[in-house]
C-alpha cells in the first residue's frame, strides 16, 4: 500500500480484516429489506402501536439498539436505528448486512444549504460530498460517492406516486456539527449542495464494498442560509417524520 501524505487517502483494498461482521453474526432470518429511520419518537410510536416486534439486539457502549421488524403487504421489513454519526451507522449498516438484509431505504433530517428547500420538503441524495471519514475506508478517495441507482429509482417512483415535491442533489456528509464555518458552507454550495448531513457518504459507501442497495429520503431542517443559524425546531416535526418512515417503507418495497 502506498504511504500517502496523509492517513485518510491510503486506501487498503483488502478484504480481511481481524474484526469481520461476516464471520461474527451469522445471517439470522432477519428480512432483507430495511429501513434504517433516524427518527426514535417514530419508532417508539411504532412500537407502542404494536406495529414494530424486536426479531434481534445490536450495541455498542452507548447500549441495546433493537432490529425491529414489521410486516406490509406480506412482506417482512427490518427497522433499525442506525445511530448519529457516520462511523456508528456505518457499523450498523456493516452489522444488518452481516444479518442478510440487501436492501436498504433511510429516512433522516437534514441542514439546508439552499433558501428555497423549506421545513419538511423532501429531498433525495444522488450523490454525497465525502467530508466524513468513514467511507476512505471503503472506497479509494474520491470527492463524491453515489447512492445505488435502482434505490433512487425506487424513492423518486414512490414520491411520485404521492404526488409529492421532491428535490433529487447532492449533499454535504460531514463528521462536524460545529465546524460548519460560513466559508466551508459556501465551499459547498458553490459545488451544488443542497443540504448537510453526517451519514450518507458513509452509508453509499459502505453499500458498495458489500454489494447492496442503499438509498436515503431527507427532509429540510435547520436552515444554514443566513447570517445567523436557525433550527426552525425541525425535530418537532412529528407528522413530517411519520410521513418520511411510511415513504421509506414503501420505497423498500420497490426492491
Amino acid at each position: 500500500m502506498k504511504r500517502e501524505s496523509f492517513p485518510i487517502l491510503e486506501f487498503d483494498p483488502d478484504t480481511s480484516t481481524f474484526i469481520d461482521p461476516q464471520k461474527l453474526l451469522k445471517p439470522s432470518g432477519v428480512a432483507r429489506r430495511c429501513v434504517l429511520c433516524f427518527f426514535q419518537d417514530v419508532l417508539q410510536d411504532l412500537v407502542a402501536a404494536g406495529t414494530l416486534s424486536v426479531v434481534y439486539k445490536l450495541g455498542s457502549e452507548i447500549g441495546s439498539n433493537p432490529v425491529y421488524e414489521m410486516e406490509v403487504e406480506g412482506e417482512r421489513i427490518a427497522v433499525l436505528h442506525p445511530g448519529v454519526g457516520a462511523p456508528l451507522a456505518g457499523a450498523f449498516l456493516e452489522e444488518l448486512i452481516a444479518l442478510g438484509c440487501r436492501n436498504f431505504i433511510a429516512c433522516g433530517g437534514c441542514g439546508v444549504l439552499d433558501r428555497e428547500i423549506n421545513l419538511g420538503h423532501v429531498v433525495v441524495p444522488a450523490t454525497a460530498v465525502r467530508d466524513e471519514g468513514t467511507s476512505y475506508h471503503y472506497l479509494p478517495p474520491s470527492r463524491e460517492v453515489a447512492a445505488h441507482p435502482n434505490a433512487v429509482q425506487a424513492i423518486e417512483q414512490t414520491l411520485q406516486a404521492h404526488h409529492l415535491p421532491y428535490i433529487v442533489g447532492k449533499t454535504w456528509t460531514t463528521d462536524a456539527i460545529y465546524r460548519e464555518t460560513p466559508t466551508r458552507i459556501a465551499r459547498r454550495r458553490e459545488e451544488g449542495c443542497h443540504v448537510v448531513e453526517m451519514e450518507a457518504a458513509a452509508f453509499f459507501a459502505v453499500a458498495q464494498f458489500r454489494g447492496v442497495r442503499f438509498g436515503q429520503l431527507l427532509y429540510g431542517g435547520d436552515d444554514l442560509t443566513g447570517d445567523a443559524w436557525d433550527g426552525r425546531n425541525w425535530q418537532k416535526e412529528s407528522s413530517t417524520r411519520a410521513r418520511l418512515f411510511q415513504l421509506a417503507v414503501e420505497a423498500c418495497l420497490l426492491l
